[in-house]
């Protein structure tokens, strides 16, 4: 009896204390049974950051009537340096032809970066999390990577000799933050690709590949995967962010394998989020689903997500973008309203100059987001999105397939135009209402009915505003007042306390 009692007591000791967890096996039905962090789908905001070689030469031709993608400075060693066009041409006449690309290392020198400075920045733009490109697709790690492969091409040996990635993880945390890491599971130098303008099936021409590629047997086993571990086990990040997941598939990238070490063995295993960028597996398996300048229409909450989107066109730093590329602070504040009120997280990027410089319009442009948060923002963290049952439009007869989708041009993809204004979201028992634009006199809400007594606040403004509620339909007269006797500017928050009581159950 007494041994019983003590095994109990053993058992009831572990179970309390989180000392048994459960083991996670490199199955997709295993590793999709884990749950989204709830910290990361409280945040709602992000900032990404896009810093690396490709921030020395700062440049792309931008074609605003075509693709996005074809826009991203980030990718400067493939749409400029192995593509003939305008990009090529800018590339001949600063560099010259015969210009490498691994020559821009040493000019990425970071000369003027304060890794405090930046902190305090995202900080104060409300964000709750930072994501940093620790490596992008030319390979070149942000940290002193102990692969073999990384020698000589690390931001400790070539560049700003130190370790960036370590650098801002301490300063980010200092301020409370979640520190995240993107990671490219592919190298322009050696991953295989059919895509359209390949070199014998390589991003790059013979002559590159031949002096830089991994071997293909070494490539996942001795370099990919070693360097995933490292930052784990180095800098523990709260998001791994993989990225170049299109050309090979998830066995390939061994992705299981990782991901259950990873939830088993990882020091803040409990804490870490990751994407579904793993190899061919987007929108189906891993952790929260990413979105890249994408329509926000054709998602739901049914599962964490998150929209990813630059200023303007590029995630890394693109001289040659003027401020017409630039989006307003009312834009980027009705993408985050329009992201959250949608269910979805947004991570808003910036792209540094080589010297460590956050654009000054990046600063302003995060500064007015972070004075709106500060006023809205109960109604962002920490909230779920309200589909209203009454505004919820029925699925099409007939879904377009992904050949029959016309892709978006660039101005497009980074517009933030959208015919819907009003949002709802919900923490507790209190309702939000998010509206990009303020009517003048009343607010109509079809399909909700309040009780009588309910207290409705103008975040921003001192004066409460009145309602009727009466055949399913919510009229909120709005407090007449001087413009500026409202604080917030660019959208607007209500808060009906109360109003979400027994609202899900209808």
């Amino acid at each position: 009896m007494k041994i019983k009692f003590a095994c109990l007591v053993l058992s009831l000791f572990i179970t309390t204390t989180g000392i048994a967890q459960k083991k996670y096996e490199p199955t997709w039905e295993s590793i999709d049974s884990r749950p989204v962090p709830q910290w990361f789908q409280d945040a709602k905001f992000g900032i990404f950051i896009h810093w690396g070689v490709y921030s020395v030469p700062s440049y792309i031709y931008i074609n605003r009537e075509g693709s996005v993608y074809d826009c991203y400075a980030e990718w400067y060693e493939i749409l400029a340096m192995s593509r003939k066009g305008p990009s090529r041409d800018f590339h001949d006449k600063m560099y010259g032809k015969n210009f490498g690309y691994r020559q821009f290392a040493p000019m990425f020198k970071a000369e003027l970066w304060n890794p405090d400075k930046w902190a305090t920045l995202f900080k104060d733009a409300g964000a709750k999390y930072v994501i940093l490109t620790s490596k992008h697709h030319d390979g070149y790690t942000l940290w002193p990577s102990t692969s073999p492969y990384s020698k000589g091409w690390n931001a400790l040996e070539v560049g700003p000799k130190r370790d960036l990635v370590g650098d801002l993880t301490n300063a980010v945390r200092a301020k409370g933050l979640k520190m995240g890491l993107y990671y490219s599971l592919m190298e322009w130098e050696s991953t295989p690709t059919d895509r359209p303008g390949n070199f014998n099936g390589y991003y790059l021409p013979d002559s590159i590949i031949s002096k830089y590629k991994i071997p293909a047997d070494k490539m996942i086993s001795e370099h990919i995967v070693p360097q995933m571990k490292e930052l784990v086990m180095k800098y523990q990040p709260a998001i791994i962010y993989p990225d170049g997941d299109w050309d090979e598939d998830y066995k390939r990238l061994q992705s299981l394998e990782f991901l259950s070490w990873l939830y088993n063995n990882a020091p803040n295993k409990d804490e870490v989020a990751v994407n579904d960028r793993w190899g061919k597996v987007r929108g189906e398996h891993g952790g929260y689903y990413s979105r890249e300048y994408a329509d926000t229409d054709d998602v739901s909450n049914d599962h964490p997500w998150e929209e990813i989107q630059g200023m303007g066109y590029s995630f890394g730093y693109n001289r040659n973008e003027d401020i017409h590329d630039y989006r307003s602070s009312e834009e980027l504040i009705h993408l985050l309203v329009n992201t959250v009120g949608r269910g979805g997280n947004l991570c808003l990027n910036v792209g540094p100059t080589a010297d460590g410089r956050i654009p000054v319009i990046m600063e302003q442009r995060l500064l007015d987001i972070g004075e709106w948060l500060k006023i809205n923002g109960e109604g962002i963290y920490g909230t779920q999105a309200w589909h209203n049952p009454a505004e919820v439009k029925p699925a099409p007869a007939k879904v377009a397939s992904t050949e029959e989708k016309k892709e978006k041009s660039a101005a497009e993809a980074a517009a933030t135009s959208t015919n819907k204004e009003v949002f709802y979201t919900y923490k507790g028992n209190d309702l939000y209402i998010l509206t990009t634009k303020l009517p003048e006199s009343h607010l109509h809400v079809e399909g909700l009915t309040l009780p009588k007594g309910l207290k409705i606040e103008l975040l921003g403004a001192d004066v409460l505003p009145k309602y009727k509620s009466k055949n399913g339909k919510l009229s909120i007269e709005l407090p007449k007042v001087a413009p500026n006797a409202i604080k917030s500017k660019y959208a607007y928050v209500l808060k009906i306390t109360g109003g979400a009581e027994g609202l899900l159950s209808k």
